[in-house]
């Protein structure tokens, strides 16, 4: 029996432990109390940062600088319905987007480690607080401490359902969106329904500027170019004989190209001002910026590459779906990859965020092995 094979039963007991208490971004006392209490007496020297969240650090004999994995901490507002007998304790709360395994993987990484005597080189555990919003990666950034801790390199993965059990999924160069929200306010002239033309219709002038911005991405944007503007919510008007004085709206923004994101926000307000002249309304808009693109480094890739049995790796295709690990990647070199959960057999096949999302616990192990041979192929131990 190797040594992962002693630590399977408490890898799997962290993950249970941890999945009965989900918690709010930049709120996870007890799950940082649980991640602190595991880690102790392992060999790390403790630190808090972002409110609530935790970086293990061990020093190696090398004068070459760390390397850091992170794992997400928080859990999202669903009313769990998996049915297993470690569900959540905390009432419309659920770690229905695998946290709670990202986080026994690295606690798994930590107890390997521990029974290695002297490492060769840094490694730093960043448990971080509130990836689902408003970013606990940023405020890590913010906080100096990549430079900190000299970090030259960052791993993260993700659990990830609509890969099969087994295998690893990534991809160099962009693989995730850059994203905005979007909140828009058109004030227009209300009056009754029977007499529009003593009004100005904002019901109609939302119309054209829906339509209008449907254009962006397909005459503004170069085709081979990666990019989305959504307008998922729109509402408005208060009878159905009165001209809506006030329509509001709200969308996404996604892009791989930062160069792309900002001409989608840049025409967004070129035609915003059009249709002020235009129909004689006040539109009022935020965008709000949030995670940058992931763009997984390519030297990172090929070292991946060379610890994966061919078999297992799996070249995806970019998302348009965000994640905040992108701040760690805009500071020093990142790879962010995808451990595949689906398996049809034992049922687990529902999405991420999905009240019955659940996994085979055996891929924890997985993720453990992998970031092990990440560790030897940097020569950590």
């Amino acid at each position: 029996m190797n040594c992962l094979d002693e630590l399977k039963k408490d890898i799997i007991d962290i993950r249970r432990s941890l999945h009965q208490i989900p918690e709010e971004g930049f709120k996870e006392v007890k799950t940082s109390s649980f991640i602190k209490e595991k880690l102790k007496n392992l060999g790390f020297t403790i630190e808090n940062v972002a409110q609530t969240g935790i970086l293990a650090f061990r020093k190696g004999d090398s004068e070459k600088g760390t390397i850091a994995f992170r794992a997400d901490m928080d859990g999202l507002n669903v009313e769990e319905k998996t049915g297993v007998d470690y569900a959540s304790k905390e009432k419309g709360m659920m770690h229905a987007c695998g946290h709670d395994g990202h986080m026994a993987i690295l606690l798994g990484l930590a107890l390997y480690l521990s029974k290695i005597e002297k490492l060769k080189r840094n490694i730093l555990l960043v448990f971080q607080p509130a990836e689902e919003g408003p970013g606990g990666a940023k405020v890590i950034v913010e906080n100096k401490i990549l430079e900190k801790y000299n970090v030259e390199a960052i791993f993260g993965l993700h659990i990830y359902p609509n890969l099969p059990e087994g295998k690893i999924g990534v991809k160099p160069g962009p693989m995730m969106a850059q994203t905005g929200e979007l909140d828009i306010k058109i004030k227009a002239k209300s009056g009754h329904g029977a007499m529009p033309h003593t009004t100005i219709d904002g019901i109609y002038v939302a119309t054209q500027l829906v339509n209008s911005y449907q254009s962006i991405v397909s005459r503004n944007i170069e085709p081979i170019e990666g990019a989305v503007l959504s307008i998922g919510k729109i509402q408005g008007g208060k009878a159905r004989n009165v001209i809506a004085e006030e329509i509001e709206l709200e969308g996404i923004i996604r892009a791989f190209d930062e160069s792309v994101y900002k001409k989608i926000k840049k025409r967004i307000y070129e035609i915003n001002s059009g249709l002020e002249k235009m129909y004689g309304v006040n539109i009022d808009v935020e965008i709000r910026d949030m995670y940058p693109s992931v763009v997984n480094d390519i030297e990172l890739y090929k070292a991946l590459k060379g610890t994966v049995e061919d078999s297992k790796l799996v070249e995806i295709k970019p998302m348009m779906i965000a994640e905040d690990f992108a701040y760690y990647q805009k500071e020093v070199p990142g790879l962010f990859f995808m451990l595949g959960s689906r398996n049809e057999k034992l049922g687990f096949t529902y999405p991420l965020h999905s009240n019955k999302f659940n996994f085979n616990e055996d891929i924890l192990i997985s993720g453990v092995e992998i970031y092990i041979n990440i560790c030897k192929k940097f020569k950590v131990f």
